[in-house]
């Protein structure tokens, strides 16, 4: 009588689809590398919005500190530029530019150092926060310059003398540079340096049933041959 090839006792082998348990994570790393939930990432958008709307002031006095300004002189009937080919107006609106852009790059890198695993909401919270920045930052660097009744000023100077023009901001597409910097900035961070999902781990598993081969099929040199019984 021949003995079964494969021992009646074999043990199942473990079933590499098989579900596991309720309550138990299928790759337990994958759970260490999740992000904040929900309600975190909300109050971070929160924080970075006020913060970002705040350092807008900061960024008016900058740009009351380094633009230029622009000279006027009134002949008692009329207020006129004193030099009507000087592009300290242009000059102004692109101070205000480069500190946006400046600005929008360092809040990115903040942001990005502090919540490297934010979500869409603290990437919401930094646009925003940028925006109302800006806004902010011209209100108040506006206000902060020469006033901006400029026949009173006109008056108060007198005649032939000359005076400045009030800090205006013309080109107002420069209100997007701090949003659109820290967009870039946080996004190629995040590209270069952000957090990587798992690579997969591949598994080999022995078909269920099937005998582990080992040698050259020789019975005495693979245990899970059986023996012949005579």
């Amino acid at each position: 009588m021949t003995a079964p090839l494969t021992p009646p006792h074999q043990p199942q082998h473990d079933d590499p689809w098989q579900t596991p348990p309720a309550g138990v994570s299928p790759d337990p790393a994958a759970d260490a590398e999740k992000g904040p939930d929900m309600k975190t990432e909300m109050r971070q958008a929160a924080v970075v919005l006020a913060a970002l709307t705040v350092s807008g002031l900061l960024l008016g006095l900058l740009w009351v500190w380094l633009a230029p300004r622009v000279p006027l002189v009134s002949n008692a009937t009329a207020v006129y530029l004193k030099d009507t080919e000087g592009e300290e107006a242009i000059a102004a609106d692109g101070t205000f530019l480069l500190l946006a852009l400046a600005f929008g790059a360092v809040a990115a890198v903040l942001v990005f150092l502090l919540h490297r695993r934010g979500g869409i909401a603290l990437v919401v919270g930094l646009a925003l926060g940028g925006l109302l920045g800006s806004v902010v930052a011209w209100k108040f660097g506006a206000s902060l310059g020469p006033t901006s009744d400029v026949v009173a000023h006109a008056k108060q100077v007198g005649k032939g003398v000359t005076f400045e023009a009030p800090l205006e901001l013309q080109a107002k597409g420069a209100l997007l540079a701090w949003p659109i910097a820290a967009m870039v900035v946080h996004l190629a961070l995040t590209g270069l340096f952000g957090p990587r999902d798992p690579e997969p781990e591949w598994e080999w598993h022995t078909p269920y049933g099937a005998a582990p081969q080992r040698g050259d099929g020789n019975p005495s040199e693979n245990p899970s041959w059986g023996a012949s019984e005579k």
